[in-house]
Order: structure tokens, then sequence, then C-alpha cells
């Protein structure tokens, strides 16, 4: 005789993947596409989470990363027609906003800074510290293009236009990204692309975010007391602290640093 065995509900789930830090394309305290893939793919893919949530907190970096994170983000939420929903600790700025924007809402901390839709390229000129420490700097290249920029030698004004060319275009993505994923939340009167930064109350008074809340209780009053949160993030190996990569931590650190400290955090 066989026993009836009740249908057992489990309880709602939300999965929750951390996105904190510098964007870049290397760095094992960075983020990029190919440490987030396996991260992002798991929160998707195990169970059938009710949401996912991205705890976001960066300064920004890659644009290209920034873009393929997003994509992935994008993609999975479609295919596995689940909802994402983002969630600003300290910032979420230039690179940091493009990975926020990839959510379906997004709400912040009322301090929380959002915003910096804008691309920038920063470099140095050292052609005349050589030229008074009697240093000849030689290059030889195939295509007349190829030394563009060169730090070491005088700035070409046709170099300049060049690369603000380039950098016009990926502002252009950026702001196709953002038009795109807020739709008819932005005002129509006001230029939002500017590289300018606000605080939480006054992005969502222009649609950059939904408004003000924080993931635990927003979550809970959206699936119920009894929801479980699944955490990913890239994990740090422990013996990847030592020897060499303590330099490259160092000087990472410092970089991170700085672009912390320009949103005043």
């Amino acid at each position: 005789m066989k026993r009836w065995i009740p249908f057992l509900k489990s309880e709602p789930t939300v999965a929750v993947i951390r996105l904190s830090g510098m964007i870049a394309a290397s760095g094992r305290a960075t983020l990029n596409d190919a440490n987030l893939a396996p991260v992002i793919e798991k929160a998707f893919a195990r169970g059938k989470p009710e949401a996912v949530a991205l705890e976001v907190n960066s300064p920004g970096g890659s644009p290209v990363q920034s873009s393929l994170i997003g994509a992935r983000i994008r993609r999975l939420a479609e295919e596995k027609e689940i909802p994402v929903i983002a969630f600003v600790e300290d910032v979420a700025a230039s690179g940091g906003y493009w990975l926020a924007a990839a959510a379906d809402e997004i709400y912040a901390d009322e301090s929380s800074v959002v915003g910096s839709i804008g691309v920038i390229s920063a470099s140095f000129g050292a052609h005349e510290f050589l030229v008074k420490n009697g240093i000849e700097r030689r290059v030889y290249t195939a295509g007349e293009s190829k030394s563009m920029l060169d730090p070491f030698r005088p700035e070409k004004p046709e170099d300049v236009e060049r690369l603000k060319e380039l950098l016009e275009d990926i502002h252009s993505n950026f702001k196709d990204h953002v038009s795109a994923r807020r739709g008819g939340k932005l005002p129509e009167d006001r230029d939002l692309f500017t590289g300018e930064v606000w605080l939480a109350r006054k992005a969502t008074e222009l649609g950059l975010i939904d408004g003000i809340g924080h993931l635990g209780p927003m979550m809970k009053e959206r699936f119920g007391e009894k929801v479980k949160f699944r955490r990913y993030g890239v994990r740090k190996p422990f013996l990847a602290r030592f020897g060499g990569q303590l330099v490259s931590d160092a000087l990472h650190g410092l970089e991170e640093r700085a672009a912390y400290a320009q949103f005043g955090l």
C-alpha cells in the first residue's frame, strides 16, 4: 500500500550577489566578468530564487567589464525569468552604476552616492623630465597612430582629438544602457549624463533609482519573514595573500582608495 506524502513547500529564497570594489579586466581584488561569471551563473541556476539581489558598492572602472557583467546579469534574468533588484551601499558610480542599472529596480541608503555617468581617461606627461635629464626616447612604429599619446613624448593635438572621440563613443554606449534600463523614469528636461553624482533621495527624484531601502527588510516585506538568503561572491584564496601578491594588492589598494575618495568616501 502506497503512503501518501504531503507536498512540502520550501521557503522562498533570494540569491544575493555581492559586487564590491573596482571594476577592472585583471587583478585578484577586482570585479570582472571572468571572476564573476561562475558566481552569477550559480546564483541564477541554484533552485529557482524568487529574486536575485545585487549588493553594489563600486566607484566604477572598466566600461567593457561593466558592460560584460551587466549583460550577463540581464541575459540570465531574462532566460530564467527572475527579477533582479539592486541595493546600493556606499557608492554606485560610473561603472558601479552601470552594474546597478542592470537590475529591474534600484534602491539605496539615504547617504549612498549614485551617478557619475561619464567616461574618464587619465595619464601623465614625462617628456620634459626626459629632456632635462638627458634621456632620449626612441620609438619606431609601423602605422602613424601606433604611438598615440605616448607619455614620454610631447602631446599631439590630433592624438587628443582622437582620444576624445573614443571617450565620446564609450559615453554614448553608457547613456544608451542607462536610457534603455531606466526607460521613462528619467526626466526629459535634464541632462543626467554629465558625470555628476547625487545622494539617494535626489537620485530617486531624478529617476536614477527607485527609492530608499535596504536589502533584508525589503526582501522580507516582499517575500515574507521566512525568506532565506543565499549569498554569492568572489572568494579570495588564503595563500594568495602572501608572496609577491602583497605588492600588487598594496598598489591596487591605493588605486581603489583613490577611486572611492573622489566621492568623499
